[in-house]
């Protein structure tokens, strides 16, 4: 009887295995950690604003799937990219509630590769910024129905403006991909949904004009599609909710609060953006350095002990075009934020992954801004992100086996209380 039981029991394991190992789940999360099919998942990844844009063309879309792949090659897990285009020259959404097929058509395209290669995807629905339409675009789409405004911070309260964002949130999470036949809301390559790219709300310092908007909108996401995270976006910035880490800030505060938002039960994990080649312009690199290790350490901190949530560093990166830049200067700023992540997830933390700004493919000159990362032009940078995707698929490994050690002394002693 026992040599029987210790073969169901191995069967069991067998078959349990290889079903986690060939079968793509959705991503959740337990505690301060992402989990894909019971075991811990980490996003080691890239942004790409511009898959949807450049798939949108045929004739384009090697250098969708040639990033991709290269991606892959890499180890990256995540992408985060545009699922917004709004108004102006070939958009996705040309007004409120009238769609580009042909737009739409390229984001099926980017979602299908991107499931190809495995990886997961972040999809943001509007921008804070003018770029591709943004809140700006649907403040001008109200006034243009009789709606008046003081200023485009008015997008996160006016009603319709809410309605029209509410009917895209609606058309892109209810979308059938036209290459997979699987809908968006429906489809386990989406990792998650982002309400917005870096929201703020700097007309009510506050913070209570974004909170109000965050908990609405990440509710009605949920509303639709619950089997999906929801991340708000947010760059990281403290507020009101805890004066004495406003400290932390780079000086500005644009209405967001990195604790009060991401406690919205409905906020699944929090995000930071990390640049302060940007936001310490008149400092050298040692301050700037010393500001991303504190940006680093006290969010998460805050994330494994207030929060209790996973923390992804959303965005990062260093520009060439800065006085003095050096490829080494870059590799120290990408070492600084994955050394952080890395020792936090391996002694079981809250930090989860990061992903940088930005990845492009070769032939794609007008997209560059200082940022991008060609694999075949940066083969340092190129080394340090390969090394972070192995080091973090090492600790995924060995939590991989405590968890079937777990199942396999659960199954054990079902099997012996049986007989």
């Amino acid at each position: 009887m026992k040599i029987w039981g210790l073969f169901f029991l191995f069967l069991y394991l067998f078959l349990h295995v290889r079903a986690a190992v060939v079968r793509d789940g959705f991503i959740t999360t337990k505690d301060v950690h992402f989990m894909l099919n019971e075991s811990p998942f980490y996003a080691n990844g890239f942004n790409a604003y511009w898959l949807m844009y450049i798939a949108s063309d045929s004739s384009q879309r090697d250098k969708v799937s040639s990033a991709l792949q290269e991606a892959a090659n890499h180890g990256l897990t995540v992408g985060r990219t545009w699922a917004f285009s709004d108004g102006g020259y070939s958009p996705l959404q040309y007004y409120p509630g009238s769609y580009n097929e042909k737009m739409f058509q390229g984001l099926d395209f980017a979602i299908s590769e991107a499931g190809k290669n495995g990886i997961k995807l972040i999809l943001s629905l509007v921008n804070n910024y003018k770029d591709f339409g943004g809140r700006k675009q649907y403040v001008e789409w109200a006034k243009s129905q009789g709606e008046s405004f003081q200023s485009e911070d008015d997008f996160f309260s006016n009603n319709v403006v809410k309605g029209y964002f509410k009917n895209h949130i609606k058309a892109v999470l209810t979308r059938r991909n036209s290459i997979t036949g699987v809908a968006y809301k429906d489809d386990p390559t989406i990792m998650a949904w982002e309400l917005m790219n870096e929201p703020r709300c700097p007309s009510d310092p506050s913070g209570i004009t974004m909170q109000t908007w965050i908990t609405e909108m990440a509710s009605y996401v949920k509303s639709i599609d619950n089997n999906h995270l929801v991340e708000a976006g947010l760059e990281g910035f403290y507020g009101h909710s805890d004066a004495q880490k406003q400290q932390n800030n780079p000086n500005f505060l644009v209405g967001t609060d990195f604790i009060a938002n991401n406690q919205i039960p409905e906020i699944d994990f929090a995000t930071v953006h990390s640049y302060p080649d940007q936001w310490l312009t008149g400092q050298d690199d040692e301050a700037q350095l010393n500001f991303l290790n504190d940006w680093l350490n006290v969010h998460i901190q805050d994330a494994q002990s207030i929060l209790k949530k996973p923390l992804i560093f959303a965005e990062f990166g260093k520009t060439y075009k800065g006085a003095g830049f050096t490829p080494e200067q870059r590799d120290i700023v990408f070492n600084t934020v994955y050394s952080s992540i890395y020792w936090s997830a391996k002694g079981g933390g809250a930090a989860a992954g990061g992903l940088f700004w930005q990845l492009l493919s070769e032939g794609m000159d007008s997209y560059r801004d200082g940022y991008e990362i060609i694999f075949s032009e940066s083969p340092s940078v190129s080394e340090i992100i390969l090394q972070q995707s192995q080091r973090l698929n090492k600790i995924r490994k060995m939590y991989a086996r405590l968890v079937n050690v777990e199942k396999w002394k659960r199954a054990r002693d079902k099997i012996n209380h049986g007989n």
